[in-house]
């Protein structure tokens, strides 16, 4: 799996692509902590190229969820999520904890 994060003004974009398992996990973790700790709390993950998302990838993301909305300073957006992938996060019953869009810029322009 491959992780890239762009900065912009607004917010910061993180991309991944292929599987997020529990051996992949761990570098999106990195990713988004990273953005974290350096006290920006906007996030829109694209998930157009992800295939697999496993538990412990929706753990990673939840984590950063809790710790971007805490206090109110931002929250996460997940963008373009495939269906297969949309119904696994709705059948465990945290669809309606991200909020989630069709396009980048649609996303970006809520924050």
């Amino acid at each position: 799996m491959e992780v890239t994060t762009t900065e912009y003004k607004r917010c910061d974009v993180v991309k991944a692509s292929g599987r997020v398992d529990s051996s992949t996990a761990p570098r999106l973790e990195e990713a988004l902590n990273s953005i974290i700790e350096a006290g920006r709390y906007k996030i829109v993950f694209d998930m157009s190229d992800i295939n697999f998302m496993s538990s412990k990838g929706w753990w990673v993301l939840i984590d950063a969820q809790k710790k971007c909305k805490r206090y109110r300073r931002g929250e996460v957006i997940l963008v373009k999520v495939q269906d297969n992938i949309r119904e696994s996060l709705d059948l465990v019953g945290m669809g309606s904890y991200f909020k989630i869009f069709d396009d980048v810029t649609a996303a970006v322009g809520n924050l």
